[in-house]
């Protein structure tokens, strides 16, 4: 190691150096001294402002408000729950294949609108079969009521003509000149019969003396019994021309005639009238059987009875389907039917029976659904149920709201709470519902005295309206009723209806059988 010498080292240089190192040292613990006293300051201040402040403030802080007048809409509250107002499944009146079907689950259908056709094809023949009985009987009674053709008149009229001269004839006998020639023909077979007897007589001459044969005489005889018999037939034809008509003859013509007269007067006369009925009877059991078979045909068409949506879809065209019983949720029911519909949606609310009578038809209502918070519906009274349910021994009545829901936003089967405004309290006298307290089995409110201490005092409520509660009696209206208090100073208050009011928060609802009261204010 090397010292240098030429600069000496000064003594006062040396004494100032431990100094230097004291100074130092105060430096470094400095700031830890600062933050220290910086950090018990900053917790004293959040003390004072978490624990201390508070306090003090609510010592010298006490909340009021003036009791005040307002108008409160009275509302009774219920659950319900979202229905239809009517639900059917549809089915066909007759048994048969579903041939197709024009709606789907979801669709909105109008009343009278065709949903599905069901297969007719077996009825087709019977229509054709009905019109023509129906055609041939329509014609029938035209004829009926027609009468008789002048022809078919005419004809009768002729052969009433041939049987009255027939009459006349039978009754006038035979004329003179068929006597003559009836007379002239006997004559003829008599000159006939006498040259056949002397042929005869001659031939058997011959005979007897050998001349001619047994044969030749034997002609000769069978020519006279052949005239003779000629002459027997004139004798009696001659007889007869002058005896004339026989009487049965005279009557047989008589009834002919008869009987031509009763045939042109039926002509003449036309249809009986019982003809006529008959006819149109016909005519009319004829058209009952076509209109029979076109109701079938037509109930092969399914429609929709009212204005709905389609629920549910329970067959495809080629299914057989049965009718079934409306409504019904049999399984076996519903599983032939074709689909199920269902109308606009109502709303069914159970009332308890303490606020039935507040309940008037036509009555506006409020309706609120969970699944759309904050949207409000309109709805009015439409039903209030004539008989009552009892349900766990609570009575309630039923009542059905129409719904104006354009939409259709809400579904049948929702839950929903329903406000009936059943009337408004003008002028009332309300104060705070979280500052109404109990004490001693009484009702009241603490009214700020002097230096705002609380004073207890007796007062009458009567409905509740939101955050407020009126106040039959006990109070002028120029009180000021506290809201919180210093502390140490609060009363001990009992639960009413499961919320304590004395410690503030929003008014109670009283709730049973299926209802509760309460408003809506208005300042």
């Amino acid at each position: 190691m090397t010292i240098d010498a030429s600069n000496p080292v000064d003594s006062s240089s040396s004494a100032l150096i431990p100094e230097i190192k004291r100074s130092k040292a105060k430096i470094r613990w400095l700031p830890w001294l600062l933050s220290l006293v910086l950090l018990g300051g900053i917790g004293y201040v959040v003390y004072y402002q978490v624990a201390v402040a508070p306090t003090q403030q609510a010592r010298r802080r006490v909340l009021t408000q003036p009791v005040q007048r307002q108008t409160l809409a009275i509302t009774v509250s219920a659950n319900g729950t979202v229905k239809p107002e009517r639900s059917i499944n549809l089915s066909p009146k007759n048994s048969g294949i579903l041939k197709r079907l024009l709606a789907k689950e979801g669709d909105l259908v109008k009343a009278g609108q065709i949903v599905a056709y069901m297969d007719d094809s077996n009825l087709r023949g019977q229509l054709t079969s009905a019109q023509g009985q129906l055609a041939q009987a329509e014609a029938n009674l035209q004829k009926a009521q027609a009468g008789n053709r002048p022809q078919d008149i005419a004809q009768a009229q002729g052969a009433l003509d041939e049987a009255e001269a027939n009459l006349q004839k039978v009754q006038a006998g035979n004329r003179p000149q068929d006597i003559a020639q009836a007379q002239a023909r006997l004559q003829s077979a008599q000159a006939t019969l006498s040259k056949a007897e002397d042929d005869y007589r001659r031939n058997q001459q011959l005979y007897n003396s050998g001349g001619i044969s047994l044969q030749t005489v034997n002609q000769k005889r069978a020519d006279r019994d052949s005239a003779q018999a000629a002459v027997n037939e004139a004798q009696q034809a001659l007889a007869l021309q002058k005896a004339g008509s026989r009487p049965e003859d005279i009557e047989q013509a008589r009834a002919t005639v008869r009987q031509r007269q009763q045939a042109l007067a039926l002509l003449k006369a036309g249809t009986r009238q019982e003809d006529i009925d008959v006819a149109r009877a016909q005519v009319t059991s004829a058209r009952g059987s076509l209109q029979n078979i076109q109701a079938q045909i037509n109930d092969t068409i399914i429609r929709a009875p009212f204005d709905g949506v389609v629920t549910k879809k329970y067959a495809d065209p080629g299914a057989f389907v049965t009718p079934t019983t409306a409504s019904s949720d049999v399984s076996s029911a519903t599983s032939s039917s074709i689909l199920a519909l269902a109308s606009t949606n109502e709303v069914v609310a159970n009332l308890a029976e303490t606020n039935i009578s507040k309940i008037r038809l036509g009555q506006k209502v409020t309706v609120k659904a969970d699944a759309y918070p904050g949207k409000i519906f309109e709805g009015r009274v439409k039903q209030i149920a004539a008989q009552s349910v009892v349900t766990q021994n609570v009575t309630s009545f039923e009542v059905r709201l129409s719904l104006s829901d354009p939409q259709r936003l809400l579904r049948s089967g929702m839950n929903v709470t329903t406000d009936f405004q059943v009337g408004q309290l003008e002028n009332a006298l309300v104060v705070p519902t979280a500052s109404v307290v109990r004490r001693e089995n009484a009702t009241g409110v603490l009214v700020a005295g002097e230096d705002n201490k609380p004073v207890f005092t007796r007062i009458e409520t009567g409905v509740t309206v939101n955050n407020f509660t009126e106040v039959k009696s006990g109070l002028t209206g120029n009180e000021r009723v506290l809201l919180s208090f210093p502390p140490g100073s609060r009363p001990q208050s009992t639960p009413r209806g499961g919320v304590f009011p004395g410690l503030g928060g929003g008014g109670g609802r009283s709730q049973g059988g299926g209802g509760r009261s309460q408003g809506g204010g208005s300042p």
